[in-house]
């Protein structure tokens, strides 16, 4: 399947209205860090399973504040909950990470690109996340869990603030112990018993036991760290094309009408937020776009 043939297979219209938000109850709230949270969401309407594609986007509306848009963090073969984790940053995500059990939520999509996982078979996988961005990679680690014998050798190299900052601990240690995935981790910054290792997240690259000739891999984080990551991984002589990034740029419509996160001549609600590296490696390199 060529890339462009699994976006538009992978771009959704729900419904027919893309732009009317279907309600959501919040069922459970868990704080993950001081400043991220997760929420649980189900579904008000029974009759209509909610099905997305690892690393595709809803826009999560919280009535009368706003709207952001926000990748799913749950598992894809569960549709019975919508899981989203997010940051409290902004008007909308703070005001979301004030919500409790019972409160609803509009939800639009899912929108977006999914991650290749189809073309990742059959080769080694390296996933590299920086701090928020081990959430829209977690959807893709389950369906690589599920289907473990399909891949080679996985490595997770996450790179978080402080180790009071690391998401999902608990669960990246059963990643490793119970389905062969490869997990490093590293901090910017070390606190008093951390020791693990201290410094940006490409540091770790080398520790990634891969065949570079058969490697696929798959980068979020802020797009300073998904370039560097990418150079580092060239440098270890993985195909430009079979390295993707997630981008997620000041998207308001999640359909590719109102232009507020055209990325030179691509909206990334539309035609990405997972792009192949080699297609916009030129842009990430350009200020100011």
């Amino acid at each position: 399947m060529t890339f462009e043939h699994e976006v538009a297979t992978k771009v959704a219209v729900p419904d027919g209205l893309p732009m009317a938000p279907r309600p959501f109850v919040i069922r459970r709230t868990r704080r993950e860090t001081y400043d991220t949270f997760t929420l649980e969401l189900e579904s008000t309407i029974k009759t209509k399973p909610f099905s997305f594609a690892p690393g595709q986007f809803n826009m999560v509306y919280v009535f009368g504040v706003g709207e952001v848009p926000i990748s799913i963090s749950g598992d894809p073969d569960n549709m019975d909950k919508l899981l989203h984790t997010a940051r409290a940053v902004g008007t909308v995500t703070k005001r979301m990470s004030a919500l409790g059990k019972g409160d609803v939520l509009g939800i639009r999509g899912p929108f977006g690109a999914a991650w290749p996982l189809a073309e990742a078979k059959g080769k080694d996988v390296v996933i590299v996340a920086g701090g928020i961005g081990l959430p829209p990679l977690r959807p893709s680690i389950y369906s690589i869990m599920r289907n473990r014998g399909e891949y080679g050798r996985v490595c997770l190299l996450y790179g978080a603030r402080t180790p009071s900052d690391i998401l999902f601990p608990r669960e990246m240690e059963t990643w490793r112990k119970k389905h062969g995935i490869d997990v490093f981790i590293t901090v910017d910054r070390s606190m008093k018993g951390w020791k693990g290792n201290v410094g940006v997240v490409t540091t770790l690259i080398p520790k990634a036991t891969i065949d570079p000739l058969n490697t696929l891999a798959m980068i979020v984080g802020p797009e300073v760290m998904m370039r560097f990551s990418a150079l580092e991984l060239l440098k270890r002589g993985i195909d430009p094309a079979t390295i993707y990034v997630s981008m997620e740029r000041n998207m308001k419509c999640g359909i590719g009408l109102c232009g507020h996160c055209q990325f030179g001549p691509h909206f990334i609600c539309k035609d990405g937020p997972v792009f192949p590296y080699n297609r916009i490696k030129e842009l990430l390199m350009k200020r100011e776009i």
